[in-house]
């Protein structure tokens, strides 16, 4: 194992016992701060060391934490593993350097979200590679023939990477892939009636996190960017999974870091009067949750950062009173202990 010790000089098991005591407390607090206020909260896909540089990504954290606000980043711990390696397994100054702000990124007000492992193909945790051809993440979590076992393995491999260099995960979000082997499998899927994902994932999921192997009893899920209802997928006692989907989709530049695709008026214009975020926030909507990604988010060269600027300077300004900021998980804990529907 890499990881054996915190910043703190605390062991990893005491890391994991803490997290675990604090879950009933954050509830608590939850509630007292949603009072009569509408629920903000975001994902950022895609969030990697190689594209732009790890100071960027402390440079997001630092604006997040000092505007008290919350939302989620995916952790890939297997991103471009052919070219790096594995985060988790770090071989390179700047995966170090990574890893120290994936650590601090929870105490800045994001959770962390296993974009699955590789973002690409399915990883032999023996080796430390995805073997050539073998299918990929996205398109795996829809076929039939998975079993609970299997996904649960998968996914707990994930945790244990994470757990190696300190981190914990508290959702999961889906890998899109438009390649052609996917493009084709998914297809035939369609055509065989295979329209939704495989639900044994719901049940793996639950499984991990009545195993304590989640941040908290519940886990958030950002499935696919389509709007649609907040749904509790997997539920038993304190413990539940949630597809928790956005009432919008990416207008922060997407993953084509695309100018053309950057509209901060599609979530509040500058007088505060339209936008969808005003439309849930006027009608008093329990939560309004967005998103973004990384390569058009990221204060480098994304060309989505301004306008998230300016979206958070402008809820500040029309409607500091009426909202809070708040990370999925906790809001997916409210929905689960139905404080909010």
């Amino acid at each position: 194992m890499l990881f054996m010790q915190n910043r703190t000089g605390a062991t990893r098991r005491d890391f994991l016992r803490r997290t675990a005591v604090g879950a009933g407390a954050a509830l608590t607090a939850g509630l007292a701060k949603a009072a009569g206020k509408t629920i903000l909260t975001f994902y950022m896909d895609d969030t990697n060391p190689y594209q732009v540089g790890v100071d960027a990504f402390k440079q997001f954290l630092d604006f997040i934490q000092a505007n008290k606000l919350a939302g989620e980043s995916s952790m890939i711990l297997g991103f471009r593993w052919e070219e790096f390696g594995l985060i988790s397994r770090p071989r390179t100054a700047l995966q170090r350097a990574y890893i120290e702000q994936l650590r601090r990124a929870h105490e800045c007000g994001m959770d962390s979200h296993m974009e699955l492992m590789t973002h690409d193909g399915l990883l032999d945790f023996a080796t430390g590679r995805a073997p050539r051809g073998v299918e990929h993440e996205g398109i795996w979590l829809y076929e039939p023939a998975v079993s609970v076992d299997q996904y649960e393995a998968y996914f707990g491999n994930i945790i244990k990477e994470g757990e190696n260099i300190g981190v914990r995960f508290t959702g999961a979000t889906w890998p899109g892939c438009g390649c052609a082997a996917c493009t084709r499998r998914d297809a035939e899927l369609r055509k065989n009636g295979v329209l939704n994902e495989n639900p044994n994932l719901w049940k793996a999921l639950l499984n991990l996190a009545k195993r304590g192997k989640f941040r908290g009893p519940t886990v958030p899920l950002f499935t696919v960017s389509d709007p649609h209802p907040t749904r509790a997928v997997a539920r038993e006692g304190k413990f539940g999974v949630y597809d928790l989907p956005p009432h919008i989709h990416d207008n922060l530049g997407i993953w084509e870091n695309n100018p053309a695709r950057v509209n901060a008026d599609a979530y509040i214009t500058a007088d505060g009067k339209s936008g969808a975020m005003v439309e849930k926030i006027r009608a008093g909507a329990p939560y309004f949750v967005f998103y973004g990604h990384w390569q058009g988010l990221n204060p480098a060269n994304g060309v989505g950062w301004p306008a998230f600027k300016q979206v958070v300077a402008r809820v500040k300004q029309h409607y500091g009173d009426r909202v809070v900021w708040m990370r999925p998980s906790a809001l997916s804990e409210l929905i689960h202990s139905g404080q909010v529907a």
